[in-house]
Parts: structure tokens; sequence; C-alpha cells
């Protein structure tokens, strides 16, 4: 038997032994409901805009003309504005997840466009704490970007992970054991991200991540082991996200993230909500 068709086999076989679990999904935020964008809190709190752009981040809900589904869009700045580099978003989370905990994250995703700069994910700190924090009030991290980094490393677009303090690893394609390609642009993703909260001295602040969509037409599972930014083994409290136009005199790109259903479920759960 192939390698391929092992993957397969297992994928169907796991993915069939877990929908039993569909309905044990809490809901974050599907963009349905009549608070729209009120319930998140948003802060710029490095804007470097010139000329200055006062509350430069666009994150908005807007709705599909072609299904009526609705959704959040993301943007560091409105095109041609730069110099905005920390356009941050976080709400509660509506269970936290205490210290020893193991839960499941299902998040759908879409890149607008190329360049761009877009990281998302769990924190253990307030909103308030998250503004100052920014970066650094991550934990769980998944990082969409093709920029290039100071030490003049060119990252692809390819969804990445947060392996520890500032450091990432692309995702893999089980199949082949080599990179992932870069991010469709206007394609719906599927994530879970199973996250261990136990203190790393015991096996966690780490967490595995399964994808759906664009070269994965079937969940699979793409990274095993990512770990925490920060590991500060606290109860995670937060879901965040940031975008960076860049630096005025060398901007990233303005390029958007769409964001919906994003759940919690207790354990390890592959369904889907």
């Amino acid at each position: 038997m192939t390698m391929r068709n092992s993957v397969l086999i297992i994928s169907i076989v796991l993915a069939a032994s877990l929908t039993a679990n569909a309905a044990d999904w809490i809901e974050i935020d599907n963009f349905e409901n009549t608070q729209g964008i009120q319930v998140w809190s948003l802060a710029d709190p490095d804007n470097q805009t010139q000329p200055r752009v006062e509350t430069p981040q666009i994150t908005e809900i807007r709705t599909d003309v072609a299904t009526g589904n609705r959704y959040m869009i993301k943007k560091p700045a409105a095109d041609g504005v730069v110099g905005n580099r920390k356009a941050l978003s976080s709400r509660p989370l509506p269970v936290a997840v205490k210290v020893g905990e193991t839960y499941t994250f299902y998040t759908r995703v879409s890149v607008e466009y190329f360049p761009n700069n877009h990281s998302f994910g769990l924190s253990n700190k307030t909103a308030s704490e998250i503004a100052e924090l920014n970066y650094d009030a991550f934990e769980a991290m998944i990082r969409i970007t093709d920029k290039a980094e100071s030490n003049g490393i060119q990252n692809t677009g390819a969804l990445m992970v947060s392996k520890g303090f500032k450091q990432y690893a692309n995702i893999i394609d089980p199949v082949t054991g080599e990179s992932a390609r870069q991010m469709q642009t206007d394609t719906w993703y599927e994530m879970w991200y199973v996250v261990n909260n136990a203190p790393a001295d015991d096996g966690g602040q780490t967490f595995d991540l399964y994808l759906r969509g664009g070269e994965f037409p079937r969940q699979q599972k793409v990274f095993t082991g990512a770990d925490f930014r920060m590991a500060r083994a606290e109860p995670l409290i937060s879901f965040m996200a940031i975008c960076n136009t860049g630096p005025v005199d060398a901007p990233y790109g303005n390029g958007g993230v769409r964001y919906d259903d994003i759940y919690m479920s207790p354990g390890v759960n592959l369904a889907t909500p």
C-alpha cells in the first residue's frame, strides 16, 4: 500500500469516527449574530501612518453576495496606506481553557490577496493586555504571510505555525513530506488546531494542526507539535488576530484575511461544527 493510500484511509476512518462530536462545538463567533463587530476589541497601538490616519485598520463584517454568508474581513489598513504596524482584534473565549486541558479550535479563513502579513490564534491575556503586548500576547499562533524576514528569509505564503518565541515553520504535506504551497486566494480553508495547555514539562504548550482546503481537498494533519509562542502555562481566555502593513519605508502589503465560523470543543474533535 502506498503512503498516499495509507494517509487517505486513515483520514477517512478518523473523520468517520469523530462525526458524533459535531454537537460538542461551542461558538466563539460565526458572524451571523446581530451584535456584529461590537463584541470584538480593536486596537492600533503602533500607528505610524504618514499622513496620520486614525484607526487605520479595516476590521468589519461583510456579506458574500452570492451565498448570503457573513464573515469578518481584517486588513491592516486601506490599500495604499502604510505604517500601521500592529492592527489588533480580539474577543474573549466563551470558556477558558484551563492549565492541563486540551481543546480543539475550528476556524475558517480565506486569503483576500498577497502580499500580506497576518497571524491569529489564542492568548492568555485580556484585550487591554493584548493591546500592550501585541505579538507577545500569543500562545498558539498560526501565520499567513509572504513577507521577507529581517534575516533575509523569504516566506512563501504557505500557512505557518509558531515554533516558540519568534520562530515559525511551514505546514507540511503529509504525503510528500515537503512544505505546503502558497495558500490559494479567495478559497476557504478549514482548520482544526488541537491545543494542549498542559505545562511544558508535562508535554503541553503545544498544538497539532489539521487542514482542509486548497491543495488539501480532504482533512489532513499538516503539523504535529507546534509550540506556543510564550509558553506561560496560564488559562487561555482570548481569540486574537493581528496584521501589519510593515514599515513606511518597506511595506509588506495590505492583503486581507477573511475569518468565519470560529468554534471550540473540549478534547480532540475533528468533526465539522
